[in-house]
This record gives structure tokens, C-alpha cells and sequence, in this order.
């Protein structure tokens, strides 16, 4: 019997599965948009409204829990700066789960999982920010 046991398995083992809640908790702060399969999307909203919750008490105490599960000084910083100030009125419910069809392999249900009222631009501009760099890099001339 279950009795009181909440979340899913996910058919992983709980050091991998504590791991990839916290790398995709990063990723979600990170890009505030992601794709996945939807029980892993609805299993991963209570990790980010958790953290988000503890970037708006914003103490030091709250920092150190979250940087002990997100181990991303990146995604701790834009929580406790950007999102804290931007979720500071609301209650709680910081994401949405919309879904997304089925993947093409094996017809696992896809869901997009979002921060409510995201910044679109966030979405990819890390990826932007190193291809431009490396760009700029290639460009340099070599001296010889």
C-alpha cells in the first residue's frame, strides 16, 4: 500500500531521480520554459514553487537551502534578484503545465512546464550569449 507517499518513481532510483529534479529545477529557473514528458513535468512543479518560495524569503538561510539543491550559483542568484521581486505578490502557484502532444519514438505524452508570467527573452539566451561569443572569438584575427 502507498499510504502517504507522494510522487512518482519515474522507474529511477532516488539519487538519480533527487539529481534530475534538481538539474531540471535549474533549467526551468534558468530558460523559465522547458520540455518534458508530462509526469515528470507535473512531478517537478513542486520543486521549483518550493525554490521560488524560498527566493522570496529571501534570508541567507533560504539561500544556503537552495543552493544546496540547485548547486548553480547562476540559477540562485537570478531566484533571489529577478524572480523573487517579480512572484513577491503571489501566493504561490509559480508554473503552468500545458501539454504538448506525444513524442515521436515512443508515444510518451510531452508537456511543456513554464513559469507564469515568464520572460520570453529568457528562453535560449544563454545559448545566444555563448554561440555570439563564440563567434566573436572565431573572428579574431591570428597573429602569426
Amino acid at each position: 500500500m502507498r499510504h502517504r507517499l507522494s510522487g512518482r518513481k519515474l522507474n529511477r532510483t532516488s539519487t538519480h531521480r533527487k539529481a534530475m529534479f534538481a538539474n531540471m529545477t535549474v533549467s526551468l529557473l534558468t530558460h523559465e520554459q522547458i520540455k518534458t514528458t508530462l509526469p515528470k513535468a507535473k512531478d517537478l512543479r513542486k520543486f521549483a514553487d518550493k525554490m521560488i518560495s524560498l527566493g522570496k524569503r529571501g534570508d541567507l538561510h533560504a539561500r544556503r537551502q537552495a543552493f544546496s539543491f540547485l548547486r548553480s550559483d547562476e540559477a540562485v542568484s537570478k531566484l533571489f534578484s529577478t524572480l523573487a521581486d517579480r512572484y513577491k505578490e503571489r501566493p504561490g502557484g509559480y508554473t503552468r503545465v500545458l501539454k504538448a502532444g506525444f513524442r515521436y519514438g515512443d508515444a510518451a505524452p510531452m508537456a511543456f512546464i513554464e513559469l507564469v508570467d515568464r520572460d520570453p527573452e529568457a528562453k535560449g539566451a544563454e545559448d545566444k550569449a555563448r554561440v555570439e561569443a563564440e563567434r566573436e572569438f572565431d573572428e579574431t584575427p591570428e597573429e602569426e
